[in-house]
């Protein structure tokens, strides 16, 4: 059941809702908790239901581990704690890396171990790393012992149980106390709809459309068809811009949904694009994976506290498992190696210009619109990689980009924008769908929403829509702030008019497969 589904939207969120608030006028929190926690089974259940015993079986024993590591000595404690990663770690390494493991050892000894067929859990990766994370705070004594039913809630909460964000205990069990005294629903109705509208076009309008620019490069490339010069730019900037509307699509999505029930998720994607170095990327892009990187890995690894050398070492591995964790093939560990070397290289300019004493030269626009291009650019052709189907594509797709050719391929770019919504919006201005220039003025709609326009969190930000906001002293006219207004109203149904035109084509979110 997808976020952009007509089953999601118009049957599964408004039942569940409808039953939530008359157990909310009753007063009846805890069966408010227990509603969401069978919503959320059934909604798991929708996409295989063989794998709720899975998901179960994992709730319960890390639930019970944490209760005995609450109340055990120290020594215990770690016996605990490595027990319960490692069940986490074995779940997570059986389903998602069995084959690749068994695939790249067949490659390297020329054996003949059949590979396993094995079916990927959907979420896997979002409830490891949540339930990994809970462990180690109780290990640490920074979480008291909650109720089953508040934490079962905490992992199967609907709208981040398949795609995150990766939420911390301490973020979401307070709010499950408090739930019986909710007050301001219809705020909480108007933020959670205005945030489902904005997410369903950046998904259905934007994504989906740049998808179906990026996807017939990418098969030719797969193929071993030639790739034009500018054919393999608009792919790789297609690509980049899909990914981004994607994604930033499901975590307004999921924001809205669990706004409707007077849920905060914390803040998971903050208009990456306006980063000026990969630092500030990583601090705006999946920023609750940043997060469990940084505090469970890099910090539990050294950190900065053992040498710039060994720092850069740590970033490195932190950055190799977070590409690994994405997807049991090389590509994502080359993607994640690239921005362990991304980051090494920002590091290292940063100390430079410190020692130099040149920052105040770097601060000025000129320099800052440059490292924004640059960092665009870096972070687009790193996704070639981490799209690509293998490496061979990659390679075919990015060095057609630095060779001046004159192949082309026809129909693979300028006939597919037909196929959207938007196609027939570019023609009723006159902008034929088969023309290159369809494709050039999407790219355009996409930069200029990119760089120009506020995220969805700083249009609501006077709602506090988020449980925190990074960047909250992000400037933006009024204009470009919620008001109420009549005409923000229309801009808003005009949105969701576009959206629903799409809506029986839909495709899965990218990050669905990780």
């Amino acid at each position: 059941m997808l976020f952009n589904s007509i089953e999601y939207l118009f049957v599964f969120l408004p039942l569940v809702l409808a039953v939530f608030v008359l157990l909310a006028r009753k007063g009846a929190s805890e069966l408010q908790i227990a509603w969401l926690i069978v919503a959320s089974v059934v909604f798991y259940g929708s996409w295989n239901a063989a794998f709720v015993l899975l998901i179960l079986a994992s709730i319960v024993v890390n639930f019970l581990v944490g209760r005995v590591m609450a109340n055990a000595g120290t020594s215990a404690t770690r016996q605990w704690l490595t027990l319960g990663v490692c069940f986490n770690l074995a779940l997570l390494g059986y389903f998602k890396y069995a084959g690749f493991f068994v695939d790249n050892l067949n490659a390297l000894g020329n054996w003949l171990i059949p590979l396993p067929s094995i079916t990927l859990p959907l979420a896997i990766s979002f409830f490891t790393f949540q339930q990994i994370a809970y462990l180690v705070d109780v290990s640490r004594k920074q979480c008291r012992e909650y109720r089953f039913r508040h934490y079962a809630l905490f992992v199967l909460f609907f709208p981040q149980l398949i795609a995150g964000p990766i939420v911390h205990h301490r973020e979401m069990m307070p709010q499950f106390e408090k739930l019986g005294t909710r007050t301001g629903f219809r705020t909480d109705l108007a933020v959670g709809l205005t945030f489902i509208t904005v997410g369903l076009f950046k998904k259905l309008v934007m994504a989906d459309s740049l998808g179906l620019i990026a996807d017939p490069v990418h098969t030719a490339a797969n193929a071993g068809q030639p790739i034009a010069f500018m054919d393999s730019w608009i792919a790789t900037f297609a690509f980049s811009f899909q990914i981004y509307f994607d994604f930033s699509g499901y975590s307004d999505l999921a924001i809205g949904s669990a706004r409707l029930f007077g849920i905060r998720l914390p803040e998971n994607f903050h208009s990456p694009y306006k980063s000026t170095s990969i630092i500030q990327f990583w601090s705006r892009w999946h920023m609750t994976l940043s997060r469990f990187l940084r505090q469970y890995l890099y910090i539990s690894l050294g950190g900065n506290r053992q040498g710039r050398l060994r720092r850069y070492r740590n970033l490195m591995l932190t950055m190799l498992l977070g590409g690994l964790w994405h997807g049991a093939a090389w590509t994502y560990v080359v993607w994640g190696a690239l921005h362990g070397a991304f980051l090494c290289i920002n590091h290292a300019w940063r100390a430079l210009t410190r020692m130099l004493d040149i920052q105040s030269a770097l601060d000025r626009a000129w320099f800052q619109t440059a490292s924004l291009l640059l960092t665009f650019v870096t972070v687009s052709l790193a996704l070639t990689v981490f799209r690509a189907a293998d490496f061979a594509s990659a390679v075919q797709i990015i060095g057609s980009g630095f060779t001046a050719s004159t192949v082309d391929i026809p129909g693979v770019l300028g006939a597919t924008i037909h196929e959207t919504i938007l196609g027939t919006v570019f023609s009723a201005f006159g902008f034929h769908p088969r023309d290159y220039i369809s494709v050039y003025f999407l790219l355009a709609c996409a930069a200029s929403i990119c760089w120009l326009l506020p995220c969805t969190q700083q249009f609501m930000f006077q709602f506090q829509p988020v449980l925190t906001t990074i960047y909250p002293s992000d400037n933006q006219p009024a204009f470009l702030r919620w008001r109420g207004s009549l005409a923000q109203a229309c801009v808003l149904g005009f949105m969701l008019g576009l959206s629903l035109l799409s809506i029986l084509s839909v495709r899965e979110f990218i990050y669905f497969q990780f």
